[in-house]
């Protein structure tokens, strides 16, 4: 996927915290992209396997999967190491997924985490997607709802299936 989103003029308002932009100011050293080649999933996989509770267990193939399924976005060093990643699962016409935001510890305070956020936050307005989702910690909350994420209205009328949940049958 090219750094550069090819999806056309937005189609939805700004976040209420206003758009972030798709370069912000990195400190030197570091780049946005969405090239899955610079990100690398190994390179991902080791990075949430390392520092993302809710990753845990996932095997290098899956997360292959979840990267083929998804728009992925990094923050990578001049060194080619990948400082900060996340992933949006997207119908890329009217639903969105924001998911595995995670920033490597020896580079936080540095603004990445809003960096690789606003970025697929961009590629979020360029489609016009109505919702965008996710899942967020209580001491990650602050931050999401800093560029624009609100508690979902009205939660009780959402569901989840899990894998663990029987599939149904026609018998």
């Amino acid at each position: 996927m090219p750094d550069a989103s090819p999806t056309g003029p937005s189609k939805s308002g700004p976040p209420p915290s206003g758009p972030l932009p798709t370069r912000p100011g990195l400190p030197d050293g570091y780049d946005v992209t969405t090239d899955p080649e610079r990100i690398g999933a190994a390179r991902a996989h080791a990075l949430l396997a390392a520092h993302a509770y809710w990753a845990e267990g996932r095997t290098l193939d899956v997360h292959r999967g979840a990267m083929a399924g998804s728009r992925s976005y990094g923050v990578v060093t001049a060194a080619g190491d990948l400082a900060a990643y996340a992933r949006l699962v997207t119908d890329g016409a009217t639903f969105g997924w924001l998911a595995d935001v995670i920033v490597d510890p020896a580079h936080r305070g540095h603004g990445l985490g809003r960096a690789v956020v606003g970025r697929a936050l961009a590629d979020v307005e360029a489609l016009g997607l109505k919702r965008v989702l996710l899942r967020a910690s209580d001491e990650g909350r602050p931050i999401y709802e800093r560029v624009g994420f609100r508690a979902v209205p009205e939660p009780d009328s959402w569901l989840e299936l899990r894998a663990s949940t029987p599939a149904t049958s026609s018998a």
